[in-house]
């Protein structure tokens, strides 16, 4: 891929070509590892194997060459999100009942801190998945691998639009914020300023917006889009490889055994294998 196509790439979808081994894996695989790690440390009763998995994370991160735009992302989410549970869940949970301090005003109980600690944790498997899958996927990959799987074409072109939709939007803002600023319109500078430069900015995008959606239903229309009792067929050709069919396996077992060790351990009173 040339340099010039790589700008397009970035510029048009979440996509960040980078030639890595995550790159290259199967999306399947990937929409794979996203569902089963986070269903599997949402039903696990313990908070430590999400944080395992977290850190399994950023080695894949590191692997597929995203380290530091993956540990941006995951610092950005986790400090402001932790601080907001342990207050709300650490003080104030009804499940609270070993104190941990006592503020006067309200008690920090262990019960409410390791309930917000595990819910950062399943939420950081499921974002960090995603951005992961999202970043190393090709958006045609993608949609092409659902479809392989049974996913309906006009499904496919929904996700695939859900995916471009939001870095469209930045670049034609972009693109609007550099001929207004030709045109003389500030667009930096002080909040008031931002502000008034934000009218002139957001009914051009809104318009364009529309334009460019009425502009692509009657391209798909003339392309036979949705035609009925005919197989679509696509460029991009995809294939599980005997390591990526392993790692599938390997991902759904992890699944089943959290979900089997999380409905063992919920039983245990009724089993009577003590509290």
């Amino acid at each position: 891929m040339s340099k010039q196509n790589k700008i397009k790439t970035k510029k048009t979808s979440s996509y960040i070509p980078l030639d890595s081994p995550i790159d290259r894996m199967h999306p399947m695989v990937k929409i794979y590892g996203v569902l089963c790690l986070g269903i599997g440390c949402a039903a696990f009763p313990f908070l430590w194997l999400s944080y395992a998995v977290v850190a399994f994370l950023f080695c894949v991160a590191w692997r597929a060459k995203l380290l530091g735009r993956f540990s941006k992302f995951i610092i950005a989410f986790a400090v402001p999100i932790t601080c907001m549970l342990l207050i709300i869940q650490g003080l104030y949970s009804p499940k609270n009942v070993t104190v941990l301090a006592d503020f006067g005003f309200a008690r920090l109980g262990l019960e409410g801190v390791v309930y917000a600690f595990k819910t950062v944790g399943t939420l950081l498997v499921f974002l960090g998945g995603f951005y992961l899958m999202t970043t190393t996927t090709y958006p045609g990959k993608l949609v092409t691998a659902m479809q392989d799987a049974g996913l309906n074409s006009k499904a496919g072109y929904l996700v695939l639009a859900s995916l471009n939709v939001v870095p469209q939007i930045q670049r034609r803002i972009a693109v609007i914020q550099e001929a207004q600023t030709a045109r003389g319109v500030e667009v930096e500078g002080t909040m008031s300023t931002r502000f008034k430069a934000f009218l002139p900015i957001i009914g051009p995008t809104v318009m364009s917006s529309l334009v460019d959606v009425q502009e692509r239903g009657m391209t798909l229309e003339t392309r036979g889009f949705g035609v009925k009792d005919v197989r679509p067929t696509s460029f991009v050709a995809l294939y599980l490889t005997p390591g990526e069919k392993a790692a599938k396996k390997v991902l759904v077992a992890f699944l089943i055994v959290c979900v089997l060790f999380a409905v063992f351990w919920a039983l245990r009173p009724v089993l009577g294998l003590g509290v």
